[in-house]
């Protein structure tokens, strides 16, 4: 929502600005506008895969709703590591095997809601989960792959921001390209009376002017502003790795679930009383 106020007040500022002593009507030049940004598009699907194309267009949600995990969300995976160890310590990893297997119908996860609808999230917990009850027990090698299998997500990521940037970095020499065909219209009308060629060469320069305003008004921000939400979003994962290592290594539920809570960024990480009053209230689970 921010973003789009943000986006909302460049473009008021602008066109604003303009308008006290300019005529927006000499603005409107969709000729330039299909050059720019029909050639930004074209050139936007040669250089990106299709997985890529399709995040990028499942951006814009991303883009409105900013961050997907706040303060309470946290506060609730916590509470998932925190069961999920307290009932693989009790009764062995063995009894998480009904969990692992059938997440969406698991007593112990069916606690949690906001947790068991996150597909991505479930996946990567249970697949390590997995792994403890197949017997996997060295840290250091199943963090390796965890690791590895985190950052894959990370540059899946920042590849649609990525993408985004370089559509930024091409959008002004596309200006310039409309432009400059304008420039060309009007060498070619250079015996029309004054009053034609300022309309063509006023003509010209918003194809620049466009250009400009749409990489540093708008797909550069856009960028900033994946990167920023997706590099937030993963300190969900993150947070089940370090917790998921502590357990890993023998530490009781309640220290690999502090582990876990002081990964996260100051602004959404709960405080350990929180933490404390929220696994104290806990339900039984088995």
């Amino acid at each position: 929502m921010f973003a789009i106020i943000g986006l909302v007040i460049v473009f008021g500022c602008v066109f604003g600005g303009y308008s006290v002593h300019g005529d927006l009507g000499i603005l409107w030049q969709p000729i330039e506008f299909v050059i720019i940004i029909g050639a930004g598009l074209g050139a936007f699907v040669v250089a990106n895969p299709l997985p890529v194309l399709k995040g990028a267009g499942g951006a814009f949600g991303t883009l409105v709703k900013g961050p997907t995990y706040n303060k309470d969300a946290y506060v609730e995976l916590l509470g998932v590591l925190y069961a999920t160890f307290k009932l693989a310590k009790s009764k062995g990893d063995l009894a998480l095997e009904s969990h692992v297997e059938n997440p969406h119908e698991s007593s112990l996860f069916g606690h949690f809601p906001k947790f068991q609808h996150d597909h991505h999230a479930v996946e990567f917990f249970c697949d390590y989960l997995r792994l403890l009850t197949l017997g996997a027990g060295t840290p250091h090698e199943i963090e390796a792959v965890m690791d590895q299998e985190l950052e894959n997500h990370h540059n899946e990521q920042h590849a649609i921001a990525a993408a985004y940037q370089t559509f930024a970095d091409a959008v002004p020499a596309l200006g310039i390209v409309a432009a400059v065909l304008g420039v060309i219209v009007t060498m070619s009308s250079i015996t029309e009376p004054p009053e034609v060629l300022g309309g063509l060469i006023a003509a010209a320069l918003v194809g620049t002017f466009s250009g400009i305003l749409m990489s540093y008004g708008l797909l550069a921000p856009i960028a900033a502003n994946l990167q920023a939400t997706y590099d937030a979003d993963g300190h969900y994962l993150l947070c089940i790795k370090v917790g998921l290592m502590g357990h890993m290594q023998g530490y009781a539920p309640q220290v690999s679930v502090e582990f876990a809570r002081k990964c996260l960024a100051s602004n959404n990480r709960p405080t350990f009383a929180e933490v404390e009053d929220m696994t104290q209230n806990l339900p039984a689970m088995g």
